[in-house]
């Protein structure tokens, strides 16, 4: 790719962008300005910022294409949009698809509005922290029902600050909010054009009708549409873009009694957030007093599992030759250690500065992901004692 030619067409505002092979799209981005996100892609760091799948991606694209958005929000939902519609290689690769987050519509009379994760109605969303900040932007337009609305004829609490529409308590009829459903898909399928002419429609046929209070309420919506505020999202993304908080840690550690009866386990934190559906318990076959061989066996068993998610960081409870033991097995992933004092407490994250990506958010997600590997450890370890089991 000619870099120069590539950068003097993108603005500095907000979109998506396409990396292609020719035709074919190998991966889809979004950005507050196309311009920087697209420019840092050349850095000298890439490897370690975006790992060596991204760097083999760049080395394959021909160019960049892009489409301009109004704001960040309408960046995120058409990045989810294009992505599953388009299904790029390497976005598919670079998370699997179980770690994604969707927005789903229940089906129901009053459906509900949820988050869930490897599969729903609208998505991929690769972070989870960016789509609650886009979610509180969208409610704040088009007020909608989530699982904590119950239709027992009393307001939530959502209703009483204006974030639901109130069927709660009877306060809207299922024509009123099928349209505000209507709404949210257009939205949601990056269509705010469609979704503006289409109010701006609605507004007049209320006006012809005299029915001015509701024409308003329509006027204002559509100023919400044209006037997004999505400043918390600004933050959330230069947050995940200099911290990398936006990434997926497995951390490991061992439990055992003098040698006997070992166990490992391997734990999950994406996006500064653990998940427990992705943890995973290990019995140490080969039961030596060895911290290190053990730890050796869990990882190399880890690692005979491709079609779980590629992890972007692995922390490890110890110093360096525990480093080295993770380095071995896993050669192009970052690998960080957290070292302890004597009463066992997060005393030093070692290797860290080498990986390239560092912020105290990316900190604090670390030493959760230790302290979780560690609970895991043990209340598995006492479980399987307390049961009366051999380990």
């Amino acid at each position: 790719m000619m870099k120069s030619q590539i950068l003097k067409k993108l603005p500095n505002s907000p979109g998506v962008y396409f990396f292609r092979k020719g035709r074919e799209i190998l991966y889809i981005g979004k950005a507050t300005s196309l311009k920087d996100r697209v420019k840092s892609y050349w850095s000298k760091d890439i490897v370690h910022t975006r790992g060596p799948l991204i760097v083999k991606m760049l080395e394959e694209a021909s160019n960049v294409s892009f489409i301009k958005t109004d704001s960040v929000l309408e960046a995120l939902i058409l990045e989810a949009h294009q992505i599953k519609k388009h299904q790029p290689i390497y976005n598919t690769k670079e998370k699997d698809n179980k770690s994604f987050n969707y927005v789903t519509f229940t089906k129901e009379d009053f459906p509900q509005i949820i988050v869930t994760r490897g599969s729903g109605t609208y998505g991929p969303f690769p972070h989870s922290r960016e789509l609650k900040e886009a979610l509180k932007i969208i409610r704040r337009i088009f007020p909608y029902r989530d699982n904590k609305c119950k239709l027992n004829g009393r307001p939530c609490f959502n209703a009483q600050i204006s974030l639901c529409p109130g069927m709660c308590a009877g306060q809207i009829t299922k024509t009123e909010y099928k349209r505000t459903i209507r709404h949210l898909k257009l939205f949601f399928e990056g269509k705010k054009n469609q979704l503006v002419k289409s109010l701006e429609k609605e507004m007049k046929i209320l006006a012809k009708d005299r029915k001015f209070e509701e024409a308003d309420k329509v006027k204002k919506t559509i100023f919400a549409l044209n006037h997004i505020r999505d400043v918390s999202l600004l933050k959330q993304e230069a947050s995940t873009k200099n911290q990398e908080a936006g990434c997926r840690i497995e951390a490991y550690d061992i439990a055992h009694i003098s040698g006997t009866s070992a166990v490992g386990v391997m734990v999950v934190v994406e996006d500064g957030e653990v998940n427990k559906s992705q943890y995973r318990k290990f019995k140490i076959h080969e039961d030596k007093n060895n911290d290190i061989a053990n730890l050796q066996e869990v990882l190399t068993r880890r690692s005979n599992h491709p079609e779980w998610p590629r992890p972007d960081l692995i922390v490890v409870d110890g110093g360096v030759a525990q480093i080295n033991v993770a380095k071995e097995i896993f050669k192009d992933i970052n690998v960080v250690s957290v070292v302890k004092d004597e009463r066992h407490k997060a005393k030093e994250i070692i290797g860290l500065k080498i990986t390239g990506i560092q912020g105290p958010a990316l900190d604090r997600a670390i030493l959760l992901a230790n302290a979780e590997a560690h609970r895991f450890a043990i209340n598995y370890h006492r479980n399987l004692r307390g049961r009366g089991f051999k380990i």
